[in-house]
């Protein structure tokens, strides 16, 4: 049972990577809490609910759905919430369950910062996305028209519950999608991972048991890592970023209607490594190997049609630019990145049409 522990200065808690650990849910609450609201969407509780019924046999909680899709992660469902949570007598003492993919743990946790400013929540991520990524770190929000994340607050949770069984019904996009998240980890600071996930294909797609713990469980540890050691992202934990200053720039432009949120970090992940290649950063034979792995886990949807130059106006929205200066994570080498800024334009652009190319 790979258990990671995230030091921060709120509060350290554990993300664990368990199967069937959805069995052992109420165990994760603390005594004494009060009205306890499961946060979560129709659909997820559908496929997964009873799963999670059967973990919190004997506690009363009231369950919330979310709409789903990455169009309705705005702030109006979460005040719809917050309404029902009062009229149901939620107060300072109420805990919330986040059960679902990465929009559900981003806008739960982002209820749980801003509900009587601030209660407790607990993740508890359904795709394979959410569980390398989304529910780890506390980082929560939601998106305006202008871009993506735009609103929210560093909120960690009490623990983060990750269940790998929930991943077998998962649908063959979602999970690909999450695979995406998984690439990322091992280009930014674990190239073991990397080249474990371009070397197992097979077993990574068939989604086998030992390979499926192995991915999260070397993903988790990156995120505590790096979280551990900069929670608020005003350093390390910047290498996050890598491929979401474009893949954001992507979801904007299509109105978080055409991609998967992982699906855009893969192209946001090779517009970074053209743009790495481009400014001297990478060497062409790295550049091949992160470019080939990334398509071997593909296809991401067709990107026809769509603009280089409306991607390129998108990119100053994008929350880590600061003083109108555009920072992009730029990878050194499989393992190893690097923030970079003052980019000429022309090398942007070019970047991202070799991408969408």
């Amino acid at each position: 049972m790979p258990e990671f522990h995230v030091d921060t200065a709120p509060r350290g808690y554990s993300a664990i990577v368990e199967w069937g650990i959805l069995q052992r849910a109420a165990e994760f609450i603390p005594p004494r809490t009060g009205k306890i609201f499961l946060v979560t969407t129709a659909d997820v509780w559908q496929h997964q609910g009873q799963a999670l019924e059967r973990g919190l046999a004997g506690v009363c909680y009231e369950r919330l759905d979310l709409p789903g899709g990455e169009d309705h992660k705005r702030l109006a469902p979460l005040e719809d919430l917050a309404e029902q949570m009062v009229a149901r007598g939620g107060d300072r003492s109420s805990l919330i369950l986040a059960f679902g993919g990465g929009i559900v743990n981003d806008m739960a946790g982002f209820l749980a910062a801003i509900f009587m400013r601030g209660i407790p929540v607990v993740q508890i991520p359904t795709t394979l996305l959410a569980q390398v990524d989304a529910a780890v770190g506390g980082k929560t929000g939601v998106n305006l028209v202008a871009g993506k994340n735009l609103l929210g607050a560093f909120h960690q949770p009490l623990a983060v519950l990750i269940d790998p069984a929930v991943l077998e019904t998962l649908p063959e996009r979602e999970y690909r999608a999450g695979i995406y998240e998984v690439i990322k980890c091992g280009i930014i600071r674990d190239g073991g991972l990397f080249h474990f996930l371009a070397e197992q294909r097979p077993a990574v797609l068939a989604r086998d048991s030992e390979a499926v713990t192995r991915m999260i469980a070397d993903s988790v540890r990156v995120k505590a890592e790096v979280v551990a050691a900069d929670e608020r992202e005003s350093g390390l934990r910047r290498i996050l970023n890598f491929g979401h200053t474009f893949g954001h720039a992507l979801e904007a432009e299509t109105v978080y209607t055409r991609f998967l949120h992982g699906e855009a970090v893969a192209f946001g992940m090779r517009a970074a490594v053209y743009l790495a290649q481009s400014t001297g950063y990478l060497s062409a034979e790295d550049s091949v190997e992160i470019l080939g792995t990334i398509e071997d886990y593909g296809p991401i949807p067709s990107l026809s049609g769509i603009a280089s130059e409306n991607l390129l106006v998108r990119l100053p929205h994008d929350k880590k630019t600061m003083r109108g200066e555009i920072h992009f994570v730029l990878p050194v080498r499989i393992g190893e990145t690097a923030i970079v800024s003052g980019v000429e334009q022309r090398l942007v652009s070019e970047a991202i049409r070799s991408a969408l190319a």
